[in-house]
């Protein structure tokens, strides 16, 4: 083995551990199997130190994020048969079961307007790449910010994402998903060009051109905050009325 795969895969390792912070789990498991839906991207806000390096560059919650591709062959009507392709710090790209996340807190992100065959190939490309390994650069690239951070300007953390090798057998979590959805021309938070032009009777013309950006240069984030994904938020799918909760007693002041 190369002596810095050897050093990345231990890296790795210590760097995945789960530290003792405490899981908030945003929605009851059953209902969030029920929500989610093949092709959804699921967020999850990690507790690792990857995921602590992960979320001072992207100023944000969520340091990991997984694709749904539907049941499992098995499933035999489990409610908690979804199937989530992934990247792992360790494993590389990997298919896992739900039951992995449903104790973490997750954010359903939900593309809009796809059809079952743009689906379906959104599906295919990522499950072809399970077995690639994940980039080990990344992971020294994120290491140093857990060594020293750096104070880095907002306007320049979007180019420490401009992490890894290039090579299209290595992935970062995000990355894969963006470039499975760039696959089948999905947005997710592409580059907008303004085109101006001048027509008939000096009326001027304006329409945007949207062009696909490198998928190294996305992060878990990218999914919330793209205007082009629904959040679904499982606790309201059924209806909600705030009525129907049973509260506490209130402390007595006296």
């Amino acid at each position: 083995m190369h002596p810095l795969r050897w050093i990345g895969g231990k890296l790795a390792r210590y760097l995945s551990e789960p530290r003792d912070t405490a899981h908030v789990m945003t929605h009851h498991p059953e209902r969030l199997a029920a929500t989610l839906r093949k092709g959804d991207v699921l967020l999850i806000e990690g507790t690792s130190r990857f995921a602590t390096a992960i979320r001072y560059v992207t100023q944000s919650t969520w340091s990991h994020a997984a694709l749904c591709i539907g049941d499992a062959p098995d499933a035999n009507g489990d409610p908690l048969a979804k199937r989530l392709v992934e990247a792992d710090i360790n494993a590389g790209v990997r298919v896992m079961p739900l039951g992995f996340y449903i104790n973490w807190h997750t954010r359903i992100c939900r593309p809009v307007g796809l059809t079952d065959a743009e689906i379906d190939a959104l599906v295919k490309y990522a499950t072809d790449r399970i077995g690639n390994q994940y980039d080990l650069r990344n992971v020294f690239d994120l290491a140093r910010y857990l060594i020293r951070t750096p104070p880095v300007p907002d306007r320049f953390k979007r180019r420490l994402l401009s992490l890894g090798s290039g090579d299209p057998t290595r992935a970062i979590c995000s990355s894969l998903i963006a470039a499975a959805f760039g696959a089948v021309r999905y947005p997710v938070l592409p580059d907008v060009e303004v085109a101006r032009a001048k027509g008939a009777q000096g009326v001027h013309h304006e329409r945007e051109i949207l062009h696909i950006r490198d998928s190294r240069l996305y992060a878990p984030r990218d999914f919330d905050v793209s205007p082009y994904f629904r959040i679904v938020k499982p606790s309201l799918q059924d209806g909600f009325d705030p009525h129907t909760l049973q509260w506490a007693p209130e402390a007595d002041p006296g």
